[in-house]
């Protein structure tokens, strides 16, 4: 008994300590920007922010934590402003704090810092250009992943949207040109083409490559390109996209891996539908993976994973919010039961890191007119979408099925 109060004691003291930082950032951020704001702000400037915290707990996997108890690491704190300069020229970026266990790194980063140029703009045509620290505008939910109130669930499909990747794939350094073509019987066309790099911390490595990595992982290059198009007078939006980017991996002190690299080619296809009260969306991709080095000096391996997700939001009430989804990952597409990697690996990487299916459940709750409360329930099968990457841990995730649930408390202005 005194054991468990104990426990119970230890855990009241890490939520106490958890809210309590967060509020602390949380105040510091809303007084800076009052102060901005009694300083001298216009019309022009517009500032915003949010502080979300949650709980998540996850039996079978080390998903957010190692020990796969009740944690706390499900916090998002940001601030986002943007600046009118000319009627032509708007400066924008966003800052946040994140904390989500093993799901990426932890503390604060800048996801975006950005120069938006107007070059055009007549009846049909609208085109701009971006430079800086750029957004990625080409996935479903690309442009949106990093402000939890605009995503469909606290955690977004793994098939698609990585969360070991997450901060390469919100952006990176570079530029970036969309245009829109709108006609009243084509209806609304937008290409968007980018090129970016993203520079990588040994955390953010450690996170990709395993514990025992001692190397640096660098992002080279990355060009994205992506197609939609909303048919005049329709609900629906189609849309395609690509990815082509390159890794490369330089060998640390007394390290497990040598150097060597990774290029990723990914494909996209995706489709909404958006009625009164539901929406219908989907996403489904395909990519190209080849490694080089890195085990070996002549080592080589190309595999083709294959993914994606159908998903439905249904509007029950102004308030009340349902979600259902389901998701399919395979590692290698021609080995979707994963027997053949676990033939490679001797028998120590089980078949089940071979796939992942993930079926949700969830809800949205809006409190108030900025504050919202989300649930979601997770039943998987799988652990192909689990880190790290290259050399998988079946001694801690020995699990085929497992679980998770998420609540989080969402305020925003």
């Amino acid at each position: 008994m005194s054991m468990l109060l104990t426990s119970q004691n230890s855990w009241v003291s890490k939520l106490n300590r958890k809210l309590t930082t967060t509020l602390f950032v949380y105040c510091f951020f809303t007084t800076s920007i009052s102060h901005a704001y009694d300083s001298g702000g216009t019309k022009d400037l517009q500032v915003h922010g949010f502080v979300a915290q949650g709980i998540i707990d996850v039996n079978g996997s080390d998903f957010v934590s190692d020990d796969q108890g009740l944690s706390l690491e499900l916090t998002e704190i940001g601030i986002n402003a943007s600046y009118q300069l000319t009627s032509d020229i708007r400066v924008a970026g966003q800052a946040v704090y994140l904390d989500g266990g093993n799901r990426y790194n932890k503390g604060t980063r800048v996801d975006y810092l950005l120069v938006e140029w107007a070059l055009q703009n007549t009846e049909n045509w609208q085109t701009k250009l971006y430079l800086g620290r750029i957004k990625n505008y080409h996935w479903l939910y690309s442009s949106t992943r990093d402000v939890p109130m605009a995503r469909p669930s606290i955690i977004l499909p793994q098939s698609v949207y990585f969360d070991a990747t997450r901060d390469m794939s919100i952006g990176g350094d570079g530029g970036a040109i969309a245009t829109r073509y709108s006609n009243e019987n084509v209806g609304d066309i937008d290409i968007t083409a980018s090129m970016s790099a993203s520079t990588l911390s040994k955390t953010q490595t450690t996170i990709v490559m395993g514990s025992r990595s001692r190397g640096r992982l660098n992002h080279e290059n990355d060009f994205q390109g992506s197609i939609y198009w909303t048919p005049s007078n329709s609900q629906w939006k189609f849309g395609i996209a690509t990815t082509n980017a390159d890794f490369t991996y330089k060998q640390g002190e007394q390290d497990v891996f040598l150097d060597g690299g990774l290029a990723l080619e990914r494909f996209y296809f995706n489709a909404e539908y958006q009625a009164e009260n539901w929406t219908f969306s989907t996403e489904l991709l395909q990519e190209n993976i080849d490694l080089y080095g890195l085990l070996s000096p002549d080592f080589t391996n190309v595999k083709r994973g294959q993914g994606g997700f159908v998903q439905g939001q249904f509007t029950l009430t102004p308030e009340l919010q349902l979600l259902a989804r389901y998701e399919h990952y395979y590692a290698d597409k021609d080995d979707k039961n994963g027997q053949q990697l676990e033939r490679e690996s001797g028998g120590a990487v089980p078949n089940y890191f071979g796939y992942q299916y993930d079926t949700t459940l969830g809800l949205k709750y809006r409190i108030d007119s900025n504050i919202e409360l989300q649930f979601e329930h997770h039943w998987i099968q799988g652990t192909a979408r689990l880190t790290p990457i290259l050399i998988p841990e079946p001694r801690v995730n020995k699990e085929e099925y497992w679980q998770l649930w998420a609540l989080q408390l969402m305020y925003w202005f």
